[in-house]
Formats: C-alpha cells, sequence, structure tokens
C-alpha cells in the first residue's frame, strides 16, 4: 500500500494533475486510520518511509509530518464509509473553474459518472483547516468527486485507482467545457437524459459472471 501511494504521487504529477509538493492523496488503513502522504516533500524524494500513518483524528509518531490537508482526508472517510482511498489535486483546468466559484454542469453525460447532475465546487475556506475539511464534505453531498473553491480539485472511491481515474477524467472534462464555452454557450443535458445515462451506467463496464 505504501509504494502505491508513492507510485501515485509519481504518476499525477507526470501527467501534469500536480507540480511541485503540491496535492496530497491517501487510502484508508488499519482499524480508524488512514496512509497519507507527507508535507513538503516532492514526488521524486518519496519512498515508502515517507508515508504517514495516522489515525483519523489527528495522531501519528515519527518526525515525518503528514500532509497539511490531513483534515479533509479524514473528513471524507468519515463522512463516507464507502471512501477507501482520496486524492486531492490542483490541475490547471479544475483550478480555473474554481477560481470563479465555478462547478461543472451537465454540459456532458460523463458528468453522471461523478454520482449526481453536476460536479460542485465548494464553499472557500483556507487550506489546511477544519473549516475546509466541513465545506468540501457538505459539497461532496452525493457526489464522489468536487471543486474546491480558489484551490483545486477532490476525488474518492473505493480504491486508489478509482479515485486517480476520477481526478484524471474531471480535470478532462473541465478542460472540454472551457473549450465548448469558448465557442459558446454549451447545451445541457435535461434531467431526462441524465436519469437515461444514470440506469446505464448501473451496468456499464466488467460485470461478474454468475
Amino acid at each position: 500500500m505504501r509504494q502505491s501511494l508513492v507510485d501515485a504521487v509519481r504518476a499525477i504529477a507526470t501527467k501534469g494533475l500536480n507540480s511541485g509538493t503540491s496535492g496530497n492523496i491517501s487510502q484508508r488503513f488499519g482499524a480508524g486510520g488512514m496512509l497519507i502522504t507527507p508535507t513538503g516533500i516532492p514526488p521524486e524524494k518519496l519512498d515508502q518511509a515517507a508515508m504517514v500513518e495516522m489515525t483519523l483524528d489527528g495522531d501519528w509518531n515519527g518526525e515525518i509530518r503528514p500532509s497539511s490537508e490531513w483534515n479533509m482526508h479524514a473528513a471524507i472517510y468519515k463522512a463516507f464509509p464507502q471512501a477507501q482511498a482520496v486524492v486531492h489535486a490542483h490541475p490547471d483546468h479544475c483550478v480555473a473553474l474554481s477560481c470563479l466559484r465555478q462547478g461543472l454542469p451537465p454540459f456532458h453525460y460523463m458528468i453522471a459518472s461523478f454520482g449526481g447532475d453536476d460536479v460542485p465546487c465548494s464553499d472557500y475556506a483556507p487550506f489546511g483547516t477544519a473549516q475546509l475539511a466541513e465545506v468540501v464534505v457538505r459539497a461532496l453531498a452525493e457526489r464522489n468527486t468536487c471543486l474546491i473553491a480558489n484551490h483545486g480539485m477532490i476525488a474518492y472511491g473505493p480504491d486508489l485507482a478509482t479515485a486517480l481515474a476520477r481526478t484524471e477524467k474531471l480535470e478532462t472534462l473541465a478542460r472540454q467545457y472551457m473549450l465548448a464555452s469558448m465557442l459558446g454557450r454549451p447545451v445541457m443535458l435535461t434531467d431526462d437524459e441524465l436519469s437515461v445515462v444514470k440506469n446505464r451506467y448501473k451496468t456499464y463496464g466488467q460485470q461478474k459472471l454468475k
């Protein structure tokens, strides 16, 4: 699990979804805890020993401090039992929309894959605070992904691969929405059209054989 976090941090940096020491990734770990990336260490210097094991109440041992956004990760694990991994990143197009405090409307059917009819943008709160954790959890109601006002984005999933895929997909959709908006006013899907998409998503992908 520790190496998977190291690999994930390097992967999103390589894909341009984060730069420098920005962003953070975690996985639910043990009984009532999580494993999270450290604060202030660039991807190329990370190793398994740098991953921080901590409780959801903020306790950890050792000299390496956890990400300053541990509150946000812990709050998501507490609020959403289905969350097993969390990715917080600062991809360009997501950040641009978040600075407008604008979410992603249903301009594309894939918006429904995030759990609702849109991808909301949270209220603003200072980074690394319990207040930020609260507004993010509120924005994630019935969603697995949201933008964070004047900051970036966050996604959770049943596993790390899914959380990473949602992060990359959200940035792609944010870019496409901005491109479409430059050409005109994107046509939004109706409630009925979104309902059909949501039903199709229930059987989308590889299904287990009975």
